[in-house]
């Protein structure tokens, strides 16, 4: 018979499925203000944690200051082949890979030429750039390192896309502000919204691919751009990056392992109205 739960049997049972100690976890991006953050989050559950970012020494210090020990800090420019290469290298001689977090991107506020500027100055050159990054990186990732996902049992790739991947971008939101915000952007992230779905057939049934689409992250933008932001939140506030640290935990771990293809909106609501 089974005998009834009790609140510390649930509470026990619960720690269990997000617990990802022995597991391995990659985080692109991860010494960036969010990579760094996942990163952690990923560790506090118990993840060995590789660190990829295109600064060395950014990815040393944020892996030497995340809890636990055995983290790996990697310097690589994910532009390059060379950069994917040495990042799967890696994973390869470290001898496991359960989670894969694809966060690196350029971003509206990368400093990219002519890719945050009005539309008719965006460059194809920038259009390009940001769909090597933000989408074709991730792809090469994760099909280099499948094997190794699907060898662990509790494979789960993990891709960081945008509220801009799922609606048009409100241009009023930018007026009489630095900000803009970049096609390449939207398309790029967009097609990781698709990938995840490609993937999450694909790769099945060993391998779980979902994505969390942030809203807007405060980090110092214009007064007048945050006020509208807010306004049309319905939680009334933008992000802060500790708001990411529980999606990407339940993705990693196996308190989702029903759960692929799917995009989940992180957004105080943004995309409900």
């Amino acid at each position: 018979m089974n005998r009834p739960r009790h609140d510390d049997d649930s509470g026990t049972a619960l720690s269990r499925l997000v617990d990802l100690t022995d597991r391995t976890a990659v985080v692109t991006g991860g010494a960036g203000p969010l990579g760094s953050v996942l990163s952690a989050a990923l560790a506090d559950a118990g993840a060995r944690v590789v660190v990829v970012d295109l600064d060395e020494n950014r990815s040393a210090a944020v892996a030497s200051s995340l809890h636990g020990v055995g983290h790996v800090p990697v310097g690589a420019n994910l532009l390059e082949p060379e950069g994917i290469s040495l990042v799967v290298d890696t994973l390869h001689e470290v001898g496991a890979c359960d989670v894969l977090v694809n966060n690196a991107a350029f971003t509206g506020t990368s400093g990219v030429a002519g890719y945050a500027v009005p539309f008719e100055e965006q460059t194809d050159e920038a259009f390009a750039l940001a769909l090597t990054l933000n989408l074709t990186a991730p792809f090469s990732l994760t099909r280099q390192l499948a094997p190794l996902l699907r060898a662990g049992g509790h494979g789960s790739v993990v891709n960081v896309a945008s509220i801009y991947a799922l609606v048009g971008p409100n241009l009023g939101l930018y007026e009489g502000t630095r900000m803009g915000n970049p096609a390449a952007y939207a398309a790029s992230k967009g097609g990781l919204v698709q990938l995840t779905r490609y993937l999450a057939t694909v790769l099945a049934p060993d391998i779980r691919v979902n994505a969390f689409a942030p809203g807007g992250i405060a980090r110092g933008q214009d007064d007048a751009f945050v006020a509208r932001y807010e306004h049309l939140t319905p939680l009334g506030r933008m992000a802060t990056e500790d708001d990411f640290r529980g999606v990407v935990t339940w993705l990693a771990s196996d308190a989702s392992s029903y759960v692929t293809g799917q995009v989940i909106a992180v957004d105080g609501g943004w995309t409900a109205w």
